[in-house]
């Protein structure tokens, strides 16, 4: 994404940019993708097993069951995706969530599209379309208000479900906002960072910040491609990783 989408998500919340990158951040570090360049997702057996009617729960207690859980994390997700979409591939993608905000696929109309496998095509094309995705809902459910005034626990038990205190959701919002609030992500390092995470080359987080490992990823690429190796993301190594 670039300043001009972050810019659009805040005019549509009416918010701040540090209330917007506070939920991306605690939802998935703040980025949308994994290497493979697929969106991230997190398959729900619970919620599938909820819109099968627990059809499918002696089929495969992993893939549909009453009681959340059974995750996988990153492309793993992808496995249990795709075993549920062979028994209901609608109720499959609804029972996903996706992308940099990780909205429920059976939350598409509150996304602001007309049918979840149109949700899940937009979030497969880039991260501008799961950033409006993610304010789309946030204003359809009514939550623009708590995000504009850091109310976080009343964000968080309507975004994140009831026991968000579980997870400490409403604190790790509040953390992440406080840090947003002092230093915003630099849009061109993030797009470098991820331009070198897809190269297979660890810049660490993809969040903006310029660390120790972003600097090490810098000079690997730099070295690799015959560059000047100052560490810095100058305009040789920018146009080399095609920013």
């Amino acid at each position: 994404m670039n300043d001009e989408d972050m810019d659009a998500a805040c005019q549509l919340l009416k918010a701040a940019d540090p209330d917007v990158w506070a939920v991306l951040t605690v939802e998935t570090r703040g980025f949308g993708f994994l290497q493979d360049k697929r969106p991230q997702i997190l398959f729900e057996r619970h919620v599938f097993h909820r819109l099968t009617d627990g059809k499918y729960d002696d089929v495969d207690s992993n893939i549909s069951n009453p009681i959340q859980g059974g995750y996988t994390g990153g492309s793993g997700e992808y496995d249990r995706l795709n075993k549920a979409i062979i028994l209901n591939e609608d109720k499959a993608l609804q029972s996903t969530s996706w992308g940099i905000g990780q909205v429920m696929g059976f939350n598409f109309k509150s996304a602001g599209f007309p049918s979840v496998s149109e949700m899940v095509i937009s979030m497969i094309e880039d991260e501008k379309s799961q950033l409006m995705a993610v304010a789309n809902f946030i204003a359809a459910m009514g939550l623009a208000s708590a995000l504009q005034r850091q109310n976080w626990v009343a964000f968080a038990r309507k975004y994140n479900g009831p026991s968000f205190r579980d997870n400490e959701y409403d604190t790790r919002l509040a953390a992440a906002y406080a840090k947003f609030n002092v230093k915003l992500p630099d849009l061109h390092l993030r797009a470098a960072q991820a331009a070198l995470f897809y190269l297979g080359i660890d810049p660490g987080p993809i969040d903006g910040f310029r660390g120790r490992r972003t600097t090490s990823a810098l000079l690997e690429f730099q070295a690799n491609s015959g560059l000047n190796q100052s560490g810095f993301l100058d305009q040789d190594t920018s146009s080399a990783l095609g920013l």
